[in-house]
Order: structure tokens, then sequence, then C-alpha cells
């Protein structure tokens, strides 16, 4: 039998797809403080726009994988685009924010359809036992490289047009990505057994794991953090960073600005994460994936609380991203193997959209508590610390959880 190549059309397809689609979607925070001042709206009412496009997605995320499983992956990314790009595009057109909170529904599920549920569980498929692990990791620093340039170009863009004409280019790079949907020819290989198990089999084996509750609710903080951070970290670095004066290193590179500096944040992270996460593909394959995951978490708070305890300077923003960067979406390509490793392929997407649903539900709750709060204590201490505390709960969860694979006897 000859080996399967790591990167074969599928991997690369599903790269370059999600690669865009989270560069647009990671490109929202900068978004924050010139929508907010047009509009004279309060940071909560922009912070619950991206809240329910973040729980949209998540509500979005096992349906998506139904679809994909029930009719096939190109489908659901080409239903997953249309509501991407219809939702950027009325986004484009709204003056309230009841408007552009009801228009990120689309966005959200848009998001779902061509983000990592779809795209992982194809890729997932696709690859060999050998280098499922890699291949996860790769593709989800894809996710990680749109992070790199969708901020910067974005803060760019704003700089010669108005954020309507953005969001217009951005629904086009949408539906642009569609192009590369006929690499993605996928062949579903199972066992008679595995074909023969339903769905509903599968998840009510997998909901009466303890296994499967404790992955629900550590994936939860990773959600929280994220959206937190990606979608006002650029507004907390521009009110609450010193300023950056002329003869400094990074003056001289063009970071003139604060505001400059959150959107060059944003692609650190995206920058770092592309290592850390390819990291955590290959450690994936060679250790105990719940052990990583609890690292990985508990890295996270020690960073958060140093960062938030330390003075805010330009310095300290730059080495929190990289830091932070480094275990931003590791936990990804891990939590996703730990899914398919105890519960198998033939239902992946499904069950690790379930789980998915938790990271976004904690993505709402730290986008609309980070707006919130702020607009109520003025600062988003309280926010960072409620972040640190369930990112220490998640590095505890995940703990418990047996890492074996379990089987579904169909009668």
């Amino acid at each position: 039998m000859s080996r399967v190549p790591l990167f074969t059309p599928i991997l690369i397809a599903g790269c370059l797809i999600i690669m865009l689609s989270f560069a647009v979607r990671a490109s929202f925070g900068v978004f924050q403080i010139p929508i907010a001042k047009e509009f004279g709206w309060l940071r909560a009412e922009f912070s619950m726009a991206i809240a329910i496009q973040n729980l949209c997605w998540g509500i979005g995320q096992p349906f998506f994988g139904a679809i994909a499983e029930k009719l096939t992956d190109r489908k659901a990314i080409i239903i997953g685009a249309l509501f991407y790009a219809y939702g950027l595009i009325m986004t484009s057109s709204a003056v309230t924010a009841g408007a552009m909170q009801f228009y990120e529904i689309f966005v959200g599920f848009g998001i779902a359809g061509t983000g990592f549920g779809v795209i992982l569980a194809v890729v997932g498929r696709a690859s060999s036992n050998e280098n499922r692990s890699m291949s996860l990791g790769i593709a989800t620093a894809a996710g990680s490289v749109g992070q790199v340039f969708g901020a910067p170009t974005a803060e760019l863009l704003l700089g010669v047009m108005t954020w309507q004409s953005v969001f217009l280019i951005f629904a086009a790079v949408i539906i642009g990505s569609l192009i590369f949907l006929p690499m993605m020819k996928t062949e579903r290989v199972a066992t008679k057994a595995k074909l023969e198990e339903s769905i509903g089999q599968v998840l009510t084996k997998a909901f009466k794991d303890p296994s499967y509750t404790l992955i629900f609710l550590g994936f939860f903080s990773c959600g929280y953090q994220l959206a937190f951070i990606t979608a006002h970290f650029p507004a907390f670095v521009s009110e609450l960073c010193g300023p950056i004066q002329p003869g400094e290193a990074l003056y001289s590179v063009g970071i003139t600005s604060t505001s400059r500096l959150g959107a060059l944040a944003i692609s650190l992270i995206g920058l770092a994460n592309v290592v850390g996460t390819l990291t955590a593909g290959y450690l994936g394959k060679r250790y105990s994936k719940k052990y990583l995951l609890s690292g990985i978490y508990l890295g996270r708070t020690v960073i958060a609380t140093a960062f938030i305890a330390l003075p805010i300077t330009p310095i300290s923003v730059i080495l929190f991203s990289i830091a932070m960067g480094s275990l931003w979406l590791a936990t990804v390509p891990l939590t996703t193997g730990l899914v398919a490793h105890i519960y198998g392929l033939r239902y992946m997407g499904t069950l690790y959209g379930i789980v998915f649903f938790s990271h976004q539900l904690g993505s709402f709750l730290g986008v609309w508590l980070g707006g919130k709060m702020y607009d109520i204590y003025g600062d988003y201490t309280a926010v960072w610390w409620i972040g640190i505390g369930i990112g220490l709960f998640s590095a505890i969860v995940h703990l418990p959880i047996k890492e074996r694979a379990i089987s579904v006897h169909v009668a």
C-alpha cells in the first residue's frame, strides 16, 4: 500500500479557504472604534454584534458538520460562503446597532460553513493515521496565517476608504475563495460497521461518556479568551498603551500610533500561532493530547496574569502577543484529534461541532462582557481576570479525560 502524502490537494485547498475566512473574521476588532465613533454607539453595541456572530458560529457548526456528512463537504462550504458574503454585504449597509447585530447572524453561520468544523473534518478524514495530527495542525495554522494579514489589511484599507467599502471587498474575497473547491474531492473510506452507525447512536455514546463532557467544558475558556482578545485588544491597546515616540524602534518601522500597534498585535498573535499550532500538531502524535491541552491552558493563564499585572507598554504588548499567540489555536488540532481518536472519524464534524459550540458560548461571553464591563467600569480589567480564572479551570478539567477509543455497537 502506497503511503498517503502529507500535503494533498484537499489539505492545500482547505488551508486556503480557512485562511481567507479567518483573515476576514480576525479583522473585526479593527472596526470597533471607527464604527462606534461614526454612530456614537456604546462599546457594548458593537461588542454585542460580534458576540452574536460568535454565538451563531457555534450554533451553526454542528449543523454544517451534519450537512457535510449527509450531503457533501463542498456543498456545506458553498452554503457557508454565501451566508458569509451576504452577512458582510448587509453589514456594510447597517446604520443602527440592531441592524448590525442582526446581520452578524449570517456572518456567524458563514464562518461555521467555511471554518474549522467543516474543513478540519474533511482534512482529518482525508489524512492517514500517521499524518492526521500534523494535517490538522497545518490546517489550523492556516487560520492563523489569515489572522497575520487580516487585521493589518483592514487597518490599511480603512486609511483610504470607508469601513462600508472594506466589508464589500471582504465579501468578494469570501466568494472568491470558492475557486479552490474543485481540489476538495473526498472519498469516504469506512468499514461496514462504521457506515451502519447512525449519528444518533454515536451522539448517545458520546453524551454518556464523561470525557466528552469534560472536553466540552474545557473548550469554553478557549473561546472566551480568543474572542475577547480578537474583538477588544486593538481598542485596549489604543487606549491604555503608552504613546509611541519618534526614535523608538517601532516608530522607525512604521508603527507610529497605538491603533497601528493594536492591528500589529493581532497580526503577531497569528504569526506566532503558526509556529505554535504546527508544534501542537507535531506533539499531538507523540504525546497525550489531554496533557498537552492542560499545559496550554495553564500557559495562557500565566501569560495573561503577567501581562495584566504589569504596566502596559508597547514592548509588553509585543511580548504578550508573541507569547499568547504561540498558544492561540494550538488547542484546536489537539481537541479535534482527541475527538477523532476517542469517537472515530465517521461523524467527526458533528461531534466536534457540538464541542465547538462550548467554545463559541465562551466567545459570546468574552466579546459581550468585554463591551459591557468597559461601559460600566471604563476599562477591561475585570474581563481579563475572569478569563484568567476560567483558563485555570480548563487546565484542570482536561486531566481526568480518558484518552482511549470507544466503539459503538450496532444492534
